[in-house]
């Protein structure tokens, strides 16, 4: 499989964006505009339809979620760590560090979706789109905590009021009650996904400056070490551990290895932290993401 082929599409669209902000009329005050549209709508629609669009089979596939709900806590404790670790810690700003923290444990559901396919076609589909649909609310949540905390602006009121959030939330509501979304309706949810990805992603390119990556190399290691050689590992050794079979090893092994998500900008900039900085982390996480895959698949299972 050509995983530079994979990941060129979401790099180029981050190029776009960076040359279309810095060399057109296209500047900073219509990025602005784009990233609340991404944010508050785009976005939302495309979460709560990846979720709700394959029933959620939990006995099926129990050992599987088990084994993905240990990698995503694994990031989040490990991410969530790296201010108090000796030797680390002091050379680790707290607001940079709340802002970007999510870069460790967020993944790109899109990439994700188009390896399971690769890798074992429909049934690969449904079991990416589980551990999707249960790890997306817990990421999310994970991550808006420690904006929340250190702007102290009140962690249950942001979940309350984050879309992204409420569309994870209401999209497993809908999922577990058994419902779905009306065959009419798929076209335009499908364009609407498409469009959030895209812009998204030229949002993150406009907003990019990696001189700030520069002023935080010691946090900007850490999380991308974390994201993309310590949790393969973690997934590699749960995989054993849990005895999963080869189609649900290589999905969990994607799973793990993937770049973060694409909507970690959006995210950071929306609620008031260096959006240019976790930007610069977002295009490094999608570059490596050519070297992290091709090792955690390689992994001997």
């Amino acid at each position: 499989m050509n995983y530079a082929q994979l990941l060129f599409p979401d790099f180029s669209l981050i190029a776009c964006g960076w040359l279309l902000c810095r060399y057109t009329a296209l500047d900073r005050r219509v990025w602005d505009q784009v990233e609340s549209l991404v944010y508050y709508f785009l976005f939302p629609v495309l979460l709560f339809h990846s979720i709700v669009r394959s029933p959620i089979d939990f006995g099926a596939t129990s050992n599987l979620l088990a084994a993905g709900l240990g990698v995503g806590l694994s990031g989040i404790a490990l991410a969530y760590a790296l201010p108090y670790l000796p030797g680390i810690g002091r050379h680790i700003d707290r607001r940079e560090h709340a802002g970007s923290a999510q870069i460790a444990f967020r993944f790109n559901s899109f990439i994700c979706l188009a390896l399971a396919d690769r890798l074992a076609g429909p049934q690969g589909l449904l079991l990416i789109a589980v551990l999707i649909g249960v790890c997306v609310p817990l990421m999310n949540v994970a991550a808006v905590w420690p904006m929340a905390r250190h702007a102290q602006t009140g962690f249950l009121r942001q979940l309350v009021r984050n879309p992204l959030i409420i569309a994870t939330a209401s999209g497993l509501v809908v999922n577990l009650l058994g419902l779905g979304v009306p065959t009419w309706m798929e076209p335009t949810l499908t364009r609407i996904g498409a469009a959030s990805l895209a812009l998204g992603l030229m949002a993150a390119g406009a907003g990019m400056q990696f001189a700030t990556l520069a002023r935080g190399k010691v946090l900007a290691v850490s999380l991308l070490s974390i994201r993309h050689l310590i949790l393969p590992l973690i997934g590699w050794g749960l995989a054993r551990a849990l005895r999963l079979d080869a189609t649900q090893a290589a999905v969990l092994m994607a799973f793990a290895a993937v770049p973060t998500a694409s909507s970690a900008y959006v995210l950071a900039a929306r609620m008031g932290y260096n959006g240019p900085y976790v930007a610069g982390l977002v295009t490094m996480s999608t570059l490596l993401g050519i070297v992290s895959l091709p090792f955690a698949l390689a992994l001997p299972r």
